[in-house]
């Protein structure tokens, strides 16, 4: 399943998609998420590995909160959620 979606929320433990389709999407399911930090975090791209541990619909679209089982580039995705919880205390 590919399809763009934002990502609401994270931490080192899960995370949180909007996502404008859920026909695909099913609870207990693994899939492959592509992480594209904004350009002003200086971050790479990186992969996390996630199951799906609850789906919020409205309509065909909705809410989707992952468990992440893994990150293959963990230090992309660890300064990635340093850099958002540095951005949150300084808004």
């Amino acid at each position: 399943m590919e399809q763009e979606s934002i990502l609401k929320d994270i931490s080192v433990t899960g995370c949180r998609v909007e996502c404008t389709s859920l026909a695909d999407i099913n609870v207990n399911s693994t899939y492959t998420l592509e992480v594209i930090p904004e350009a002003s975090s200086k971050i790479g791209r990186f992969d996390l590995n996630v199951k799906v541990v609850w789906i919020s619909m409205a309509g065909y679209s909705g809410d989707v909160g992952f468990a992440i089982t893994a990150s293959p580039k963990g230090k992309l995705f660890q300064r990635y959620v340093d850099y958002l919880s540095w951005k949150g205390s300084h808004s």
